[in-house]
């Protein structure tokens, strides 16, 4: 199984590149499922139903979130009824909508997504540890799913790689996101678990972390209060993370990242032609 995982989508530079890349990497990569993180995805804030729309249409399969989920204050009124849309799964009890959901591909496999939230540095949520291992209890590669992703959506890099060993052997990739860097750690783990500490974001990246550059170069030279940040609007690169799963154990076969637009060295990964 061929999944694509695109890092967060920052503003309309990010939603454009994603649309208009994702459907020839659907095609060229022969991919079976598209997962994107699209919480700073309406002008770096949050998410709307308009932009959820525009995603799964473009051929994303499942959009997870983090901190700025609740942003947008619509989203609290639709997420529980759009089983495609996540935030994570340790928020507290009765948060609205649900942290993780099972999708079928076009073959017909079973893939786990899990959207789960990282605690250093970051809001005091459930422990992300325990969540993670409460849901693999009720689902298992090999069982009643083919494969397993989790988006752990953290600032620490240590928390994010501590997840990647908790899990390892147990799913199919663990990827950071929240950071907005692609890391240059893409491996598969001695388990046969794919791991990235952060896929990066799809946005522009002359910018800081997507958001135009001379509010936050202010806010860190005069220490004086500023204007509200807004998302960069030059051309975006999409980044993101490939993995090609092994069929019977759900495990990784290969992982590479993916870089395509903008401003960033282009990586895409290779592919046998599919009757080949």
């Amino acid at each position: 199984m061929r999944i694509l995982f695109c890092g967060d989508l920052v503003g309309r530079s990010g939603r454009d590149v994603v649309v208009e890349r994702l459907p020839a990497l659907r095609r060229d990569l022969d991919l079976d499922l598209v997962v994107a993180n699209g919480e700073n995805a309406a002008g770096g804030f949050g998410i709307t139903q308009k932009i959820c729309d525009e995603l799964y249409k473009a051929g994303v399969d499942c959009i997870t979130t983090g901190n700025h989920v609740w942003d947008q204050k619509e989203t609290i009124a639709f997420i529980g009824s759009d089983p495609r849309l996540l935030r994570p799964i340790n928020f507290p009890a009765g948060t609205p909508g649900k942290g993780s959901g099972v999708y079928q591909t076009r073959g017909g496999k079973k893939v786990l997504v899990a959207n789960v939230m990282g605690r250093l540095f970051m809001d005091p949520l459930d422990d992300p540890f325990q969540a993670v291992d409460q849901l693999l209890k009720a689902h298992r590669m090999g069982g009643n799913v083919d494969a397993i992703l989790i988006d752990f959506h953290g600032e620490a890099t240590s928390e994010k790689m501590a997840m990647g060993h908790f899990l390892d052997g147990k799913v199919s990739l663990v990827v950071g996101t929240h950071t907005h860097v692609p890391t240059a750690d893409h491996m598969i783990l001695g388990k046969g678990t794919a791991y990235q500490t952060d896929a990066g974001m799809c946005g522009d990246y002359d910018s800081v972390i997507g958001m135009e550059k001379a509010i936050p170069v202010a806010r860190f030279t005069k220490k004086m209060p500023t204007e509200r940040l807004s998302a960069a609007s030059g051309p975006g690169t999409l980044c993101g993370i490939f993995v090609e799963t092994d069929d019977a154990t759900g495990l990784a076969k290969r992982v590479e990242p993916v870089r395509a637009g903008g401003k960033l060295s282009q990586v895409l990964p290779k592919i046998e032609a599919v009757n080949a």
